[in-house]
């Protein structure tokens, strides 16, 4: 064989091994990320915040159902779920055995798209261009979102869709407000805007996925923490250069972790953030569309925020 020839066929190999990793094990390598947040008012003492995003369930999932479950053990004080939680249309009865013992601690949670609609096949490469940005491929079938909902209430959890609340979580008052989900342009944040409450310890504002209408007035009202998810952290990572996509107007230097956020930031990831910033948390997400189930330098998963209070916050 020629040197051309040994060539063209390490690389096709190189790619072979490279898209096996990327579907079947990567995937499945569920990753528990902690991040320490300093955002409360000085003297309050810390909060755990076990973040869930994107579980995007298919029953049959048993690694993922037992992975998750499991994160009750961490007791966390309040878990945040940003939405998307089923991908089958008989996945609600999975979803909700899947959480288990978490229904058990104080809960909120928002919808995204496919909490509405069942995911359907695509191109992949359609990840890879501008058509993300254009919202949801509808189909006339609608999965039981109401069911989803009222079994989650049933447990105890609140439903942050276009709503505000008050909890106390280890000492701490939390206001918390929500929205429906941008992506599918069901958001109307105005219908809950309102100042930050001065009697809260801190205001977090909860959407699935984050687009800059939906952040800027949060950050506006007042709100410290904002936390969503939709993004999968970009789902493909290039080593060296980070996320392709965000699927939403989010720059792709926040597709998943811990970041500044304020009106107008734009692509400003960097730099010194201004008063009145807020710390924006972006799930990597727990799964994906069952039709595109690749990831790679992007390991699915959770993660306990630990809200601190913040140095010289009055």
């Amino acid at each position: 064989m020629s040197t051309l020839g040994r060539t063209l066929a390490a690389t096709a190999a190189l790619g072979a091994a490279a898209a096996a990793y990327a579907t079947w094990v990567e995937p499945r390598w569920f990753a528990l990320r902690r991040v320490t947040v300093p955002c409360l008012t000085t003297g309050s003492s810390p909060i755990t915040v076990l973040h869930l995003s994107d579980l995007h369930l298919v029953p049959d999932q048993r690694r993922k159902r037992a992975w998750v479950g499991s994160l009750a053990d961490l007791q966390p004080d309040l878990v945040v779920h940003t939405g998307d939680h089923l991908a089958a249309m008989d996945a609600v009865p999975a979803a909700l055995a899947t959480y288990g013992r978490l229904l058990d601690r104080p809960g909120v949670f928002v919808l995204g798209s496919n909490d509405y609609y069942p995911p359907t096949r695509k191109n992949p490469l359609r990840y890879l261009d501008d058509s993300h940005r254009k919202g949801a491929e509808l189909t006339p079938q609608r999965l039981p979102t109401q069911d989803l909902v009222d079994g989650l209430r049933a447990q105890g959890w609140v439903d942050l869709t276009h709503h505000r609340t008050r909890i106390e979580v280890a000492g701490s008052v939390l206001e918390l407000v929500g929205t429906d989900d941008a992506h599918l342009g069901l958001d109307d944040y105005p219908a809950v805007s309102a100042p930050a409450d001065p009697g809260a310890d801190l205001t977090v504002g909860v959407t699935h996925a984050p687009y800059r209408r939906v952040l800027d007035p949060m950050t506006a009202d007042g709100a410290r923490l904002l936390i969503a998810g939709h993004t999968h952290g970009g789902q493909l990572r290039v080593p060296g250069y980070g996320a392709l996509v965000t699927n939403c107007d989010l720059d792709t230097s926040r597709a998943s972790g811990l970041s500044r956020w304020w009106p107008g930031a734009g692509g400003k990831s960097s730099g010194e953030a201004p008063e009145g910033a807020a710390w924006l948390h972006v799930s990597a997400g727990l799964g994906g569309n069952p039709y595109t189930p690749f990831r790679f330098c992007c390991r699915p998963g959770a993660t306990l925020l630990t809200l601190t209070a913040a140095t010289g916050r009055p």
